[in-house]
């Protein structure tokens, strides 16, 4: 397959139209839901109503206050997660402070918008634990008007609705913004919608179309079909065709523009991958061989045979030689002593840990005779067991 292209049609100010071209489904759909809930911004996750005198109960307001959307321009540079933060309960670093005092004196119906929302810089003095001092640096990386809700400083735009009052109510509330993904809540998800379209003719036979009378008539085509050409009437059916070019269209609720948004989860979806094929790795023969040297001498892990006596805790020990777990080497002669198996071996006394000793050995529970020990017992002399020396 050719290398991906990027055809870019249209860009607005909050949306941005272009096809993507060489890619398999699996990797279209993926980036397609990375930019969904994967990319970080700013939202309301903690509402303090000091005063509410509304009709609406205060959880309905949280829930409202929550979904609207705040200026979150480079916000994964410029704010930390409150999870990798120092601080108890929020900080300048981690987090962004929003008052809302609305109250209705008049005989009109008011509503409460989000306009309304005013940003406390600093935080509500003797409120949180302001341990933790954010670097001016960290604080610079944060775009124009960072925390406030989009449609306050767009001229023209309609905010966002939160509640009406009448004469006598009052609406008192203190929030609290941090940083956060879509995998945790909607709320985070810097895409009000994610268009994805391939195949416009249906030459792949994806979707049945049912249809009454006249197919075309009630499934017309797109302006997405103008991109390719059309099937003929007698052309055969290619069982082995996949689709390798899709027509996508992002929009954003406006904390973000549409280019951050496909750059960030670009990112994320390279940084994703990347960590998948180090997971799918083989370990390096380096790391499986650490502790052994290339003299065959042992450093660590399970004991080697050597050609002189030695006592040996698991492995195999060599000639004359006393084991406390594995067994006893060929040495005809000499006596030799065993922890858990049977010693071999002819013209020698011979003592078992756990089985019946032959003639001449020692049995596994009791006391064993000269230069034989048992399994349990006290050994006689020159000789060690399995658990007593």
């Amino acid at each position: 397959m050719s290398e991906p292209i990027v055809s870019i049609r249209e860009v607005k100010k909050d949306s941005v139209d272009f096809i993507l071209e060489n890619v398999d489904m699996a990797f279209a759909n993926s980036f397609r839901r990375t930019m969904i809930a994967d990319v970080a911004t700013v939202a309301i996750d903690m509402v303090e109503i000091d005063a509410n005198t509304t009709v609406l109960p205060d959880e309905f307001i949280a829930h409202r206050l929550g979904m609207v959307p705040l200026i979150s321009t480079n916000c994964e540079e410029g704010m930390k997660y409150s999870r990798d933060c120092n601080c108890i309960a929020g900080c300048e670093a981690c987090a962004v402070w929003l008052i809302l005092n609305k109250s209705c004196q008049g005989d009109d119906t008011i509503d409460v918008t989000s306009n309304d929302l005013e940003v406390v810089p600093g935080g509500f003095a003797g409120q949180y634990d302001m341990g933790t001092i954010a670097d001016a640096e960290e604080l610079a990386k944060r775009g124009q008007n960072f925390g406030h809700p989009v449609s306050k400083h767009e001229p023209g735009a309609k905010p966002v609705l939160l509640a009406k009052i009448r004469k006598g109510q009052e609406l008192k509330i203190r929030c609290m913004a941090r940083k956060g993904i879509a995998k945790e809540h909607a709320k985070w998800s810097p895409c009000s919608a994610v268009s994805f379209e391939y195949d416009p003719y249906n030459k792949l036979r994806h979707t049945t179309h049912w249809f009454e009378v006249d197919e075309r008539g009630e499934w017309p085509l797109g302006r997405n079909a103008q991109e390719e050409e059309a099937p003929r009437d007698d052309e055969p059916f290619d069982y082995n065709a996949k689709p390798n070019k899709f027509y996508m269209e992002v929009e954003t609720d406006g904390s973000l523009g549409p280019q951050e948004v496909i750059m960030k989860g670009l990112g994320e979806l390279q940084e994703k991958l990347g960590l998948l094929i180090i997971g799918l790795k083989p370990p390096a023969e380096d790391d499986l061989m650490s502790g052994v040297n290339a003299q065959g001498d042992q450093a660590g892990g399970w004991p080697a045979t050597s050609n002189a006596p030695v006592a040996n805790g698991w492995g195999s020990p060599a000639r004359g030689a006393a084991n406390t777990w594995g067994n006893v080497g060929s040495d005809q002669g000499s006596p030799r002593a065993n922890g858990w198996g049977a010693v071999a071996g002819s013209g020698s006394p011979r003592q078992n840990g756990w089985s019946g000793s032959p003639s001449g050995g020692a049995s596994t529970w009791g006391g064993g005779a000269a230069a034989a020990g048992s399994g349990w017992g006290s050994p006689a002399a020159q000789q060690s067991n399995g658990w007593n020396v």
